[in-house]
């Protein structure tokens, strides 16, 4: 009797990029394309919901110290994770996120300045060590996300030019340190998929 082969392990695939870089969009389609299911942070839980209002409505939000928007960052990873990510990954079925672990290295270790390995530590702790097995940074130049920005900004968009440089080059930093899949994201929507998708083809197999 021929035995079957066990289906490789789910995988927690990760997009990465600032605003306006088309990472939800692609993250969506991706997500689609390998029935996996499709979340995103923060804020992809009930409790997430009410920690995205905190950490993104300028009012709700006014004054926090760096250290408080990387707790409350932490806390909705913890529980993204208990409560969509990691049942998800035992049941199975991959899953796409619309940023993880990765923004808070760039947005409150270097934008906010605590430092990578610090917030790296927490970020462990929140997930109980669970990292994505595929990150994919989106790039685009300064001009094409401020195109792409044509609504109400929240409280992290609006942290000004300097918050918003070290995060741009707090990405490319970090992806070339971990080793993280870096797609062009200038073009359509369809030639960006049909980037990602050659780039992270193998990976996945």
């Amino acid at each position: 009797m021929t035995e079957t082969a066990a289906p490789p392990p789910a995988k927690l695939i990760a997009f990465e990029g600032g605003e306006g870089t088309g990472k939800s969009t692609q993250a969506a389609r991706l997500a689609e394309r390998l029935g996996a299911r499709f979340t995103f942070e923060p804020g992809d839980t009930p409790i997430g919901q009410q920690l995205r209002r905190v950490l993104l409505d300028p009012e709700a939000g006014e004054g926090m110290h760096p250290r408080a928007e990387a707790l409350l960052m932490a806390a909705d990873r913890a529980q993204h994770v208990a409560e969509v990510v990691r049942p998800c990954l035992e049941a199975g079925q991959h899953v796409v996120t619309d940023r993880y672990l990765g923004s808070s290295l760039v947005y409150q270790g270097l934008g906010r300045g605590l430092g990578v390995d610090e917030v790296w530590a927490l970020s462990r702790f929140a997930t109980d060590s669970l990292e994505a097995d595929v990150v994919v940074l989106l790039e685009v130049p300064p001009a094409v996300q401020a195109d792409r920005l044509d609504r109400d900004l929240d409280r992290l968009e609006r942290a000004g030019d300097d918050f918003h440089e070290r995060v741009r080059t707090g990405f490319g930093e970090l992806a070339e340190r971990f080793g993280w899949v870096v797609v062009d994201g200038v073009g359509s929507i369809d030639e960006v998929e049909a980037r990602v998708w050659a780039a992270i083809e193998d990976e996945l197999a």
